[in-house]
């Protein structure tokens, strides 16, 4: 009987390569992952690099001028910037919304406006009622808006006076404050040219220095506390096409200015004194 040959196994010489590709893999993975981190700490290092630089800045430690910015910035962005872009981060991610905060001057100077407008509301019943008077809020402040048919006569400048008692509880309630009051004359576009008035201009300016003269003199207003102006028809509160339109328009508004409108009138003034300007025409 013949004996079979038994074959010899045959080796595999190339399993290394198993463990290589797995160790390629396992290195570029490692890699990967060390990038990603690396580009995240390089972020979070150049905001905080950025708010620490912009914070010595405005302590005066560095010129702003020699100061590199990081992140390839051309110009600090202000510490204010840094930190709303950080509580708007912060607000994105916590899905929280803060309010805002809240200027002491607007606070107290609306709680003055609502004090006002409560007193004068109840100081003008029953002219209110007659819809003589009307009050309400603009952004410069609280105005007292003064109907024609109650104050004045048709095309007359002299207050009626009947509607004195009225004036002296409005000027009683503001000579107790040191708000500042702006007087503006209105009408409607019913154009007028009578032997005193040639205009809707003087009509309305007339009216509104009328109403002026009252204050300083009946109630001693300090005059530098006043000031008029006449806008004739170009400001409108109603349309001019119906009479009701234009009896609404046909008034003497009484603005009490804001605190904040009285900081824009300033930076206003300032700026027009320190470059002369050219004449305008008597327009808002």
């Amino acid at each position: 009987m013949s004996r079979r040959k038994r074959h010899r196994p045959h080796s595999n010489h190339e399993r290394w390569l198993v463990s290589y590709a797995d160790f390629i893999t396992l290195l570029f993975a490692f890699f990967v992952v060390l990038y990603a981190s690396s580009q995240v700490d390089k972020r979070k290092a150049g905001r905080v690099a950025m708010s620490i630089q912009v914070a010595f800045q405005e302590m005066g430690v560095f010129p702003a001028a020699t100061t590199q910015t990081p992140l390839n910035s051309n110009k600090p962005m202000p510490f204010s910037t840094v930190q709303a872009i950080e509580q708007m981060k912060n607000k994105t991610e916590t899905g929280r919304t803060d309010s805002p905060p809240v200027d002491p001057v607007v606070a107290r100077d609306q709680v003055d406006l609502n004090t006002l407008q409560s007193e004068l509301r109840e100081a003008l019943h029953d002219e209110i009622s007659l819809n003589q008077v009307a009050l309400h809020r603009e952004t410069e402040g609280l105005v007292v808006s003064l109907k024609e048919f109650g104050f004045f006569n048709s095309g007359s400048t002299t207050i009626k006076p009947e509607s004195l008692p009225a004036l002296d509880r409005i000027a009683s309630i503001l000579a107790v404050r040191t708000c500042r009051l702006r007087i503006e004359g209105h009408t409607d576009n019913q154009p007028i040219h009578t032997l005193q008035i040639a205009s809707n201009w003087e009509l309305s300016t007339a009216r509104a220095t009328e109403v002026v003269r009252f204050l300083i003199i009946n109630h001693r207003f300090g005059p530098e506390r006043l000031s008029a102006a006449g806008y004739a028809e170009y400001h409108p509160v109603a349309s001019n096409l119906t009479a009701n339109g234009r009896a609404q328009n046909r008034r003497v508004d009484i603005v009490i200015l804001a605190a904040k409108a009285l900081e824009v009138f300033s930076m206003s003034a300032t700026d027009s004194a320190a470059k002369p300007s050219p004449s305008v025409p008597l327009t808002r």
